[in-house]
């Protein structure tokens, strides 16, 4: 009986080993790191953008079907907070970025949702709005190029923000943007484990190629003139927050 147990025991341990090669996952350190899609990474990006950059609009202001004022787009400058999770890929040079896009303290005189308008001697309504970016990221310009110090991407982007045309079928609507980005590494000769290593500061140049008001179009009483200033530049900071692993 001693004998026959202690025979079985290699048989089980070899047994138990085999199981644990099948269904226990390898190492970490083992486990490929990319199929297709890469691991991705988390960043906060604190923005400042300065719409209507070039080819300002003019505007009639109407009352009815009277002109009482003319003028043009004024350049604004909105804060942004946006959250992005870049997702590189095993093609060379190609990624893929998902963004969300809050802005904290804009206004504005009408409810987009209810239509209650603000009344003299009331405060301003706070305009919130939330935007989502699905980009296809273009490597120009690496960092193993310039020492560390710079990158450049061009991205096509499938931008979803609040509808802006007379025929706009829904509150949000899709529109094709144009993204070309430059970013500065500053602390680029810290270690690659620091956070701050990969902290940019990035210039961006955003074409809006559809979606945005033509000339003729008359939105909130306003009718414009010329087509909507397409262009806007934008001040990023890039703040790494995680990587995450697969």
């Amino acid at each position: 009986m001693m004998v026959g147990s202690s025979s079985r025991r290699p048989l089980a341990a070899v047994v138990g080993i085999v199981a644990c090669s099948v269904l226990c996952p390898e190492p970490l350190a083992a486990q490929p790191r990319c199929a297709f899609l890469c691991v991705p990474d988390v960043k906060i990006e604190p923005t400042v953008t300065i719409e209507h950059l070039f080819g300002v609009a003019r505007i009639e202001q109407l009352e009815g079907s009277e002109v009482v004022a003319t003028g043009r787009q004024e350049r604004e400058s909105v804060f942004e907070l946006i959250l992005a999770v870049g997702i590189p890929t095993e093609i060379p040079r190609v990624g893929f970025t998902v963004e969300t896009i809050f802005v904290p303290f804009g206004d504005t005189d009408v409810n987009p949702f209810t239509g209650v308008a603000v009344e003299d001697g009331q405060r301003a309504i706070r305009d919130n709005g939330i935007e989502v970016e699905l980009e296809l990221n273009l490597s120009l310009l690496e960092p193993e190029q310039t020492g560390g110090w710079v990158e450049s991407h061009f991205d096509i982007v499938d931008k979803i923000s609040p509808g802006e045309t007379p025929d706009a079928a829904s509150v949000y609507t899709h529109k094709l943007n144009f993204e070309l980005d430059t970013a500065f590494l500053p602390f680029s000769r810290l270690s690659e484990d620091n956070w701050l290593h990969h902290f940019e500061v990035e210039g961006s140049l955003d074409y809006v190629a559809t979606g945005l008001p033509k000339a003729g179009d008359v939105i909130g009483g306003q009718r414009y003139l010329d087509d909507a200033s397409r262009w806007s530049f934008s001040l990023v900071g890039v703040i790494p927050l995680a990587p995450l692993a697969p």
